[in-house]
């Protein structure tokens, strides 16, 4: 009996021991298939978020080359000829833009601190007003007072010349503007007639008029026709957004003039009182 129980006794050990080493090995494949998939996973993650940044990038980049492949194959003489007229205008547009922003002024309360100055200090107060404060108006305003000793039809006289005074300062290099505007679709017209010309030499060279033989010289005509309209369409938008300036500030000095002289009409008749 006891050799019996012996026995049972090892075979029991035996089945478990083989029961155990079985389910360690059946898990070990599984845990190695988990961090596998872990392990794939985590570079898959970090390779999608790579990829959306690196997928821009590669599409400026790609833009970059494109640009630069078709400004080569547009001629790059008539095409860097054509991105002058480009920065040139930019330059005038950005100075005029810059110039009129600094030439705004508060006509309302520059037009009350003038009233309180006469009121406080006479025309010399008021002259210190205009002469501390920025701008075409509060030059306009300096230049009529300081004639005010000869008589309200002066004032109004000199409100009017130096108002056309300050209108050509504002204009300034708008002509310059107006005619990169002109100059840059021009060309890129030139650009055209050029490449035509070299497209139909070369089907006189070859004495045939096929595709691969005109495809050049078009490609020419149309690719330095296209920067020149674009930088026209460029510097025209800025064009008119500095004329919309000049207008804006041509009203105010108008209508701040008129309020000046009333200004000083009243002040002059409390002065003969």
């Amino acid at each position: 009996m006891k050799k019996v129980f012996a026995t049972l006794t090892v075979l029991a050990m035996l089945t478990f021991g083989s029961a155990v080493v079985m389910a360690q090995d059946a898990a070990a494949p599984a845990e190695e298939a988990a961090v596998e998939n872990v392990d794939e996973a985590a570079p898959a993650a970090v390779e999608e978020a790579v990829e959306a940044p690196a997928e821009e990038a590669g599409g400026l980049v790609a833009l970059h080359k494109t640009l630069k492949t078709k400004f080569i194959e547009g001629g790059a003489g008539f095409m860097a000829l054509t991105l002058v007229t480009l920065v040139f205008g930019l330059a005038l547009c950005i100075e005029r833009i810059i110039y009129l922003s600094l030439s705004k002024t508060n006509t309302k309360e520059l037009l009350a601190n003038i009233e309180a100055a006469l009121k406080e200090g006479g025309i010399e107060k008021a002259l210190d007003v205009c002469r501390n404060t920025r701008g075409p108006v509060a030059s306009i305003f300096y230049q009529g007072l300081s004639r005010y000793d000869e008589g309200i039809d002066v004032v109004e006289k000199t409100v009017a010349s130096y108002g056309g005074v300050q209108l050509g300062l504002l204009e300034k290099n708008l002509s310059w503007i107006s005619l990169f505007i002109s100059i840059a679709p021009s060309l890129g017209f030139l650009g055209t007639i050029i490449g035509m010309i070299a497209a139909f030499d070369k089907i006189q060279q070859v004495g045939d008029i096929s595709a691969t033989v005109v495809a050049g010289g078009i490609k020419v005509a149309l690719l330095t026709t296209l920067l020149g309209l674009i930088i026209a369409i460029v510097l025209q938008l800025f064009y008119n957004y500095i004329l919309s300036l000049i207008e804006g500030l041509v009203n105010e000095m108008e209508d701040s003039s008129i309020s000046l002289l009333d200004i000083v009409v009243e002040y002059d008749k409390a002065q003969k009182k």
